[in-house]
C-alpha cells in the first residue's frame, strides 16, 4: 500500500489505494475485501473520478484495483436537496437476515458540498458488496440555519442488543448517534437527529468529524474514534470509551468529549497524528478511520483504515491522499493503539528469531496540543512486567521508556507485535502504547 512507482493521476487502473479519502473496508462472502471511500482524486478530472461512491477490490488487504463506482452518480432526491456534486464517506455493513433468512449490505452515504451543513446521509443496498446498489432513500437531513447538526460521516453499530445505531455529524455540532431500525436501517424514530455524544469549541470551528463507533464484545465497552483538526493538514485521530451508545464517552485521562470547559486539544485520547520516521516518507493529516474486524483462530484482529496525505506532494489543498490498513490492539488498560507501518501481509510480520524486547528503538510519541509532524528519536526501553522477547506474535506488556538514553523514564501500557517495515524493506519488532499521562507512543526497534 506504499505509493505505487507506475502511478498516474489519469489513470485509475494504477491508483491502487491512492485517492482513496474517508475509506472502509468489508470482506465478502467469496473471502475477498472492498474499499469504499469519497468520491475524490487530486489533481484529477472529473471524467478521471466520477461521481457514486469510489470502490476498490483485494484479495490480501495489500493491493487494490479500482473498480468503478457503486451508484452511477449522486441518487437524484440527495441531489436536489443539497446540490452535492459527489457522495462523500459511504460506510458499508452487512445487515442482520430478516425472518426469511436473507440479508442484504446497506451502504450509508454523505451528499454535501464543502463548508455547508445542508447535507444528507442516505441509505443504498446490495446482495453482494459488489452490487448492483439500489438507492433507498434518505437517513437524515440537515438545512443550513435551520438546523445545528451536519449530516454527513455516517457510521454504523451494532450495540450489545443488536440494535443498529447511526453515528454521524461534524463542525457544526458535534457528533451525534442516533438509533435505526433492525428490520429496514432506517430512524427508529422519523425525523429524530439522535443524540450528542462528542463536540469541541468554537475556537477551534468545533472540528471534530469522520466519526466511528466500535463495540468490543470482550469488555461491553463503546470506544469512539474521531478526527479532530483540517484535514488538509491537521487530521489527527482521538478515542475515548463509554459504557453505553450514547455515552458519555471519556479519554485516558477520564475527560469527557463532550466537555467544553476544556481546552479544545484536552479531550481525547491521540493515537494517530502525522508522523515521520527516520529514513521513511513524511504523512499528515491521517484520519476518517474505520475499523475493520477480522475472526481469526486467535480470535479478533482489528485493522485501522483511515486516510492519510503526502507531505511533498502538491497545494495544501490538492495535497495527495491514500488510504492505509494498519494492525490495530488492545492494550491491557483497554485503549486502543496502532501500528507504525502499514500492513503488508501477516507472513511479513514474522521475524526469523525471538528477540529480546529490551534495547534501542525509534519512536514517535503524539502530543495532543500540538498538531505539528511527530518526529521518531532514539529511546532506551526496558520490560516492567510481561514476556522479555518475541518472534514477532503478539504481547503485552508494560515497558519503561527512556528518551536519548538518558533522563527520566516513561512507563507505557503496552503491545509489541511483528510488522513490515516498509523503508528498510525488513520484518521489524514494532511496540505501540499509552503512557500515565495520556500519550500514545509507536515505534520499532533499532537504533
Amino acid at each position: 500500500m506504499s505509493a505505487e512507482l507506475d502511478y498516474d493521476a489519469a489513470d485509475v487502473t494504477t491508483w491502487g489505494a491512492r485517492n482513496a479519502h474517508d475509506p472502509t473496508v468489508v470482506r465478502a462472502d467469496d473471502g475477498s475485501w472492498y474499499m469504499f471511500s469519497t468520491d475524490a482524486g487530486a489533481g484529477t478530472a472529473e471524467s478521471t473520478a466520477p461521481a457514486g461512491v469510489h470502490m476498490r477490490h483485494s484479495t490480501d488487504l495489500v493491493n487494490w484495483e479500482f473498480t468503478g463506482t457503486a451508484l452511477p452518480g449522486v441518487p437524484g432526491q440527495a441531489a436536489a436537496l443539497t446540490g452535492a456534486p459527489g457522495l462523500w464517506a459511504p460506510e458499508v455493513v452487512r445487515w442482520p437476515a430478516n425472518a426469511d433468512g436473507e440479508s442484504l449490505w446497506h451502504m450509508y452515504y454523505s451528499a454535501s458540498t464543502f463548508g455547508s451543513n445542508t447535507s444528507a446521509i442516505g441509505l443504498a443496498t446490495a446482495p453482494d458488496p459488489a452490487g448492483p446498489w439500489a438507492h433507498q432513500g434518505l437517513i437524515v437531513a440537515t438545512e443550513a440555519g435551520v438546523d445545528a447538526q451536519n449530516a454527513i460521516d455516517a457510521a454504523v453499530t451494532f450495540d450489545a442488543e443488536g440494535q443498529p445505531w447511526l453515528t454521524y455529524g461534524s463542525f457544526f455540532a458535534g457528533i451525534h448517534t442516533l438509533r435505526l431500525s433492525l428490520s429496514d436501517g432506517m430512524p427508529e424514530v422519523a425525523g429524530a437527529k439522535g443524540s450528542l455524544i462528542a463536540v469541541r469549541d468554537v475556537a477551534v470551528e468545533g472540528s471534530v468529524e469522520g466519526a466511528y463507533v466500535l463495540y468490543r464484545k470482550e469488555t461491553g465497552k463503546y470506544v469512539l474514534f474521531a478526527s479532530y483538526g483540517s484535514l488538509f493538514d491537521s487530521y489527527n485521530v482521538r478515542v475515548a470509551v463509554a459504557d453505553s451508545m450514547e455515552g458519555p464517552y471519556r479519554d485516558a485521562l477520564g475527560a469527557s468529549l463532550t466537555d467544553l470547559d476544556l481546552e479544545p486539544w484536552q479531550a481525547g485520547t491521540k493515537i494517530l497524528g502525522s508522523w515521520k520516521f527516520d529514513g521513511g516518507p513524511t504523512w499528515i493529516a491521517p484520519g476518517h478511520n474505520s475499523v475493520l474486524v477480522e475472526q481469526s483462530v486467535g480470535g479478533e484482529e482489528y485493522f485501522m483504515v483511515h486516510h492519510v496525505r503526502f507531505a511533498d506532494h502538491g497545494a495544501a489543498q490538492t495535497v495527495e491522499h491514500t488510504a492505509h490498513l494498519r494492525r490495530m490492539f488492545f492494550t491491557d488498560g483497554g485503549w486502543p493503539v496502532v501500528s507504525p507501518h502499514i500492513f503488508q501481509g501477516a507472513d511479513k510480520e514474522i521475524l526469523s528469531a525471538e528477540e529480546p524486547i529490551a534495547g534501542l528503538w525509534q519512536a514517535a510519541r503524539f502530543t495532543p496540543e500540538s498538531e505539528e509532524t511527530a518526529e521518531s528519536s532514539r529511546v532506551l526501553i526496558r520490560v516492567l512486567s510481561g514476556p522479555e522477547g518475541s518472534a514477532g506474535e503478539v504481547v503485552r506488556c508494560r515497558l519503561a521508556l527512556t528518551a536519548g538514553g538518558s533522563g527520566e523514564p516513561v512507563t507505557v501500557d503496552a503491545v509489541v507485535f511483528g510488522a513490515w517495515d516498509d523503508s528498510g524493506q525488513k520484518s521489524v519488532l514494532s511496540f505501540s502504547g499509552i503512557d500515565a499521562g495520556g500519550h500514545a507512543w509507536f515505534g520499532s526497534k533499532g537504533d
